[in-house]
């Protein structure tokens, strides 16, 4: 089969063709989207609903597989099978990564950014909690000096349940940017796309956050109107958290 010959590629080879021509020039902070990004990216959205984890020939780990939620310390580099989550790398080019994300039973990815990028995940098994928020500009007066670096004030947006015959979750520069994600009643999975990937020399670090709920760090303002607004908390990574590498068992990919 030749590289260009769609009519017998897989699902995944299909799906990395189309996030290459949808993220070839992918848009920016409060850019607005033009017609040729908003058709592509529905179709990269209809392709990766479509995907299923035997595509991919991933087998569903049960929960006698995954350790439970409480996990230790990080291991040696040498126990990464004992890491929370792991990560299937499918392929990467300077516009998007893609691969898969394999969370234990009662594992967690911690609240996180993706600055200036968009993204769009899609459950293959079990079940995933993903809470998105977005940041929002800070009210007038702002914060005292001490604070504006950590803080962020931002807005929960959405919080939800996906299976594999859900939709994928979809975030972009401006919008639900910043989630958490949780597997429920045992491992679950998920494939990821990243739109530029990640870069920390071009400013796109991954940053970790914890929501605070102390009425303490509210406005009155805030707290009249009731809404779902929160102050996060930039910290480091969490000590519970680390991901190992697996290999990826499925189609290759050809760019």
């Amino acid at each position: 089969m030749m590289p260009g010959d769609g009519s017998m590629s897989s699902v995944v080879q299909r799906i990395a063709r189309q996030a290459l021509l949808t993220f070839r020039k992918p848009l920016r902070v409060a850019e607005e989207a033009g017609r040729d990004f908003l058709e592509n990216h529905s179709k990269l959205k209809s392709l990766m609903t479509e995907v299923r984890a035997a595509d991919l020939k991933l087998v569903p780990r049960r929960a006698a597989d995954s350790s439970p939620g409480g996990v230790p310390s990080p291991p040696p580099p040498f126990q990464l099978a004992a890491a929370p989550v792991t990560y299937m790398h499918i392929c990467e080019t300077d516009e998007f990564s893609m691969g898969v994300f394999l969370l234990k039973s009662g594992a967690s990815i911690p609240l996180h950014d993706h600055p200036g990028m968009h993204g769009m995940l899609k459950v293959l098994y079990g079940k995933a909690r993903i809470s998105c928020y977005d940041r929002l500009e800070l009210p007038a007066g702002g914060l005292p000096a001490a604070q504006r670096g950590a803080l962020r004030r931002s807005v929960l947006r959405s919080t939800g349940e996906y299976t594999e015959d859900s939709g994928p979750c979809v975030l972009s520069p401006d919008r639900d940017n910043l989630h958490q994600i949780d597997a429920v009643d045992g491992p679950t999975a998920f494939m990821d796309i990243l739109a530029p990937p990640y870069d920390p020399e071009d400013g796109r670090d991954c940053h970790y956050y914890r929501a605070l709920t102390d009425a303490a760090v509210r406005s009155a303002e805030d707290r009249e109107r009731e809404q779902e607004e929160v102050w996060l908390m930039e910290i480091s990574q969490p000590p519970e958290f680390w991901c190992g590498a697996e290999p990826y068992p499925g189609p290759e990919v050809r760019l």
